[in-house]
């Protein structure tokens, strides 16, 4: 139970590390966009273009950020709760009487490892919407 406890913790650290990383690299991304042009003027046609190009490229990156956040975090989340409820069976096979205690402490682990999936897709959204 204790090795599952730190695979738990580890996958947990892992996925907020990467959820971390990839909304870092969103900020840089936005931050190395050009300003967009106000007025054009004649001859500035070109100028407009590269400036609509760059932003589409920010936007295109910012999509790619916020699916590995959220495909990382559903991925590690899924290989958590298979092992959890493979080691709760397993449990429940060698001591039948404690079923239900396993049953509980199963479901609080399952809550956890849901709350940091969907902090992974709280912050794929405010990737995607608000930078």
């Amino acid at each position: 139970m204790k090795k599952l406890k730190s695979l738990s913790i580890v996958l947990a650290a892992l996925i907020v590390l990467l959820t971390g990383l990839t909304f870092a690299g969103a900020i840089k991304a936005k931050a190395a966009e050009p300003a967009a042009s106000v007025t054009l003027m004649a001859g500035e046609d070109a100028n407009a273009s590269a400036v609509a190009a760059a932003a589409d490229s920010a936007t295109g990156s910012k999509a790619i950020a916020a699916a590995i956040a959220i495909g990382l975090a559903a991925l590690s989340g899924a290989m958590a709760m298979g092992i959890a409820i493979a080691k709760s069976n397993e449990g429940v096979a060698r001591q039948p009487e404690a079923a239900g205690k396993i049953q509980t402490q199963l479901m609080l682990g399952l809550v956890f490892i849901e709350t940091v999936v969907i902090y992974a897709l709280i912050v794929a959204i405010l990737i995607v919407f608000v930078l």
